[in-house]
C-alpha cells in the first residue's frame, strides 16, 4: 500500500475550530502513502485545532484560498468540528472551493460535520452518505440518504461519522484516492 498517492496533491479545507484529530490524522494517513497535503485555510499562518470543545494546537496553513487552485489537486479532505464547517459555509471562497471539487468530479473525503459545507456547494443530492448524527436533517432535506455506518462510500464521496471512525475513513479515503475514483454528482 506504501506510496500508492505519490506524486498526487491533497488539499484539506479547514479552518479555525477544526476537531483536530479529524485534520492530522487523514493528513498522517495521506502523507504515509506519499500523498502532497495542503492545509488550504482563508486565511494564512495558523488556525486553531480544538478537542471537541477545548482548544488544542495551532495548525500550519500551506495554501490560503485565494491563492489555491483547484487544478493543482487530486482530492479534497473536509475535516469536521462544529466550528470549522459551519464558518466555511458563510464564506463563499470555501463553498466556491468545495464546488469546484464537485463540478470537476474530483474525490472527497468529509467527516463528522464536514458534509455541512457539501450541502451548500451541491454535493449531496442523491448520495448515500453518513456524518455526525446532528447533520442527518440538513443532510437529509438537502437529497442524500443519511446512514448511520463508519464509513461510506459513494461515487468518490466518502463519508465518516466521528473521530472513532478514523481508522476506518482513513482506509477508505486513501482506496478511493488511490483508484482516481470520479466524484460522481447527481443530475
Amino acid at each position: 500500500m506504501a506510496q500508492e498517492l505519490r506524486g498526487k496533491m491533497i488539499a484539506v479545507l479547514a479552518t479555525d475550530g477544526v476537531e483536530q484529530m479529524e485534520l492530522t490524522e487523514p493528513v498522517k494517513a495521506l502523507k504515509s502513502v506519499g500523498a502532497e497535503v495542503h492545509v488550504v485555510a482563508p486565511k494564512s499562518e495558523t488556525i486553531q485545532g480544538f478537542q471537541h470543545h477545548d482548544k488544542a494546537d495551532r495548525i500550519l496553513v500551506d495554501v490560503t484560498l485565494d491563492s489555491a487552485d483547484v487544478a493543482h489537486y487530486a482530492a479534497l479532505v473536509l475535516p469536521g468540528g462544529v466550528i470549522n464547517p459551519d464558518a466555511l459555509r458563510l464564506e463563499p471562497r470555501a463553498i466556491a472551493f468545495v464546488r469546484s471539487f464537485v463540478r470537476a468530479h474530483k474525490p472527497i473525503a468529509a467527516i463528522c460535520h464536514g458534509p455541512w459545507t457539501l450541502i451548500d456547494a451541491g454535493g449531496v443530492k442523491g448520495k448515500r452518505m453518513t456524518s455526525w448524527p446532528s447533520l442527518r436533517a440538513d443532510l437529509t432535506n438537502a437529497g442524500a440518504r443519511w446512514v448511520d455506518e463508519p464509513v461510506v462510500t459513494d461515487g468518490g464521496l466518502v463519508t465518516s461519522r466521528k473521530p472513532d471512525d478514523l481508522p476506518d475513513f482513513c482506509r477508505k479515503m486513501i482506496e478511493e484516492f488511490a483508484e482516481g475514483r470520479h466524484y460522481a454528482a447527481a443530475s
